[in-house]
């Protein structure tokens, strides 16, 4: 391969699906030892791209080149065989094998062993991951896992082939600052060593910290490609979305101090992960929880609204203390939770979005006997989807249909059904595209100033400073400080949830 030739090339990569047209005469080229950002809004064809790259897809049209040669990839091992590694956004792992089973299945699957060294096999997974600086239990069933964990063994399974190319699509999504700071150690390392990387991220700090060239898709089409150095995140940002989108982030709420819709004192849950928290939701604002994944942000909105048992302390809505057995007990006071895992948890993907969204608010679609009706179903699903701007082709298509955007928007429907008083999202743009995102910080806020107390969850530093009107940081289990204003920045943000006091902050 000569120092000019790329690694990889793509040329004129045609796609259909049907009658919907996928990719249309894409362009794209990896050289060795860069990372390479692709970036375009949920649809655009990134996904579809890579799996062609991948061998899940073959083009209709165009080719593709791997040093200089042109390949017809015939399927993921032949990818593989190919020095070509993918890390898919979905998490495609065994639940029931172990950690180091599922960082070496390909190994194991070759059937080229008749017995395999499990010792040496645990050892290869341990120095794998850490490597990206975990020490998880290479024995432990993968299924036993937090979705970050999970994320982490993903990457390690492709750190282990032998990749000329590797792939990594929204590796992040599930993982902290610390987390994702690792990772990039790595990916520079490998980066030195002459590696490609297509690194497809929604976020933009990540590529303009780490990337060397972006390329935009938008409409299965290739709009934009150039050094990261030369360009800038607006400009790409309106590359992605074919609009400007004004103000990423909505004002921040000009209320006084409002009186409290939910207050917490001294909660803690039966197995420890919530340990002795208080703290104060008023109406008319977005409170953030931030804090290192594991630090117990998710338990802590799993206990206030009943999914986890509390073993002591006290929920006060307006004043008035509940009492939550159940989830169901929460919803019928008005406290409804967004799970950080809309696909597992969130959302009924085989069923249409008018029962998704009416799923947890029978009541509002049912005759006085009992029977569901349909057209209330129908109707109650176009009133939210027109509030929430829900793109699709209709509320009797199946949510599974719907891009992660949208499928988000359909899960907050769901919630709004139910008349809510206090919402608690946890992760609520987790794998959204930019636009996406920006609708979904508009619709909070709106729902904020109408009264609703919101509660966000969230990884990325940028959103909990950019969204919220206050900041409390939770370090393994408790509360470790509270920011607002100016005082709300990333540093600050890093510094409590690693275990500093307020005091040293100063």
């Amino acid at each position: 391969m000569s120092a000019v030739e790329p690694l990889l090339e793509l040329r004129g990569i045609v796609k259909h699906f049907g009658a919907s047209r996928a990719l249309a005469g894409v362009h794209f080229t990896l050289r060795a030892g860069e990372i390479h950002a692709l970036c375009g809004e949920n649809g655009a064809g990134k996904s579809t791209l890579m799996k062609i790259i991948d061998g899940i897809h073959a083009p209709d049209a165009g080719e593709v080149l791997l040093c200089g040669e042109r390949v017809a990839i015939d399927d993921p091992a032949h990818a593989m065989r190919l020095g070509i590694g993918l890390v898919h956004q979905e998490i495609a792992l065994c639940a029931d094998a172990t950690v180091a089973e599922n960082i070496f299945m390909p190994e194991l699957a070759s059937g080229r062993q008749r017995w395999m060294d499990y010792r040496s096999l645990n050892a290869r997974a341990a120095a794998a991951l850490a490597r990206l600086g975990q020490d998880i239990d290479p024995q432990r069933p993968v299924g036993s896992l937090s979705l970050s964990q999970q994320q982490l063994v993903e990457i390690a399974k492709a750190l282990t082939l032998d990749c000329r190319v590797l792939i990594l699509d929204e590796p992040t999504a599930a993982l902290t600052e610390l987390e994702a700071a690792a990772l990039f150690r790595v990916l520079h390392d490998l980066k030195a060593q002459g590696i490609g990387i297509i690194y497809i991220s929604h976020r933009m700090a990540e590529i303009f910290a780490h990337a060397d060239r972006a390329t935009v898709l938008r409409d299965g089409r290739d709009v934009f490609t150039g050094a990261v150095a030369d360009t800038t995140p607006d400009a790409l940002v309106r590359c992605m979305v074919g609009r400007d989108l004004g103000n990423y982030y909505p004002p921040k709420s000009a209320m006084p101090a409002a009186e409290p819709v939910l207050e917490v004192a001294d909660l803690a849950d039966d197995e420890g992960r919530v340990r002795g928290v208080s703290f104060t939701l008023r109406r008319g604002e977005i409170l953030g929880l931030s804090g290192l994944m594991g630090a117990g942000r998710t338990e802590l909105a799993e206990t206030v609204c009943g999914l986890r048992r509390a073993r002591q302390g006290t929920v006060r809505l307006r004043g008035r203390a509940l009492q939550l057995r159940r989830y169901g007990d929460a919803l019928r006071h008005g406290i409804a939770y967004l799970s950080e895992d809309r696909k597992a948890a969130g959302l009924f993907l085989e069923l249409p979005i008018a029962q998704n969204i009416a799923s947890m608010a029978l009541g509002r679609v049912s005759s006085r006997w009992g029977w569901l009706r349909p057209s209330a179903e129908r109707r109650l699903a176009l009133e939210l989807g027109a509030q929430l701007k829900l793109k699709s082709d209709g509320v009797d298509i199946e949510a599974d249909s719907l891009s992660g955007g949208n499928q988000q928007k359909v899960a907050i429907a769901k919630l709004l059904a139910t008349k809510p008083s206090v919402l608690l999202m946890d992760e609520p743009t987790r794998g959204v595209d930019v636009g996406a995102k920006s609708e979904i910080h508009h619709i909070l806020r709106e729902l904020a100033d109408s009264g609703v107390g919101v509660v966000v969850i969230s990884s990325e530093l940028p959103e909990i400073i950019g969204l919220c009107d206050r900041a409390v940081v939770i370090h393994q289990g408790c509360v470790a400080g509270e920011l607002s204003g100016s005082a709300m920045t990333e540093e600050a943000l890093i510094r409590l949830a690693s275990g500093f006091s307020a005091q040293e902050l100063q």
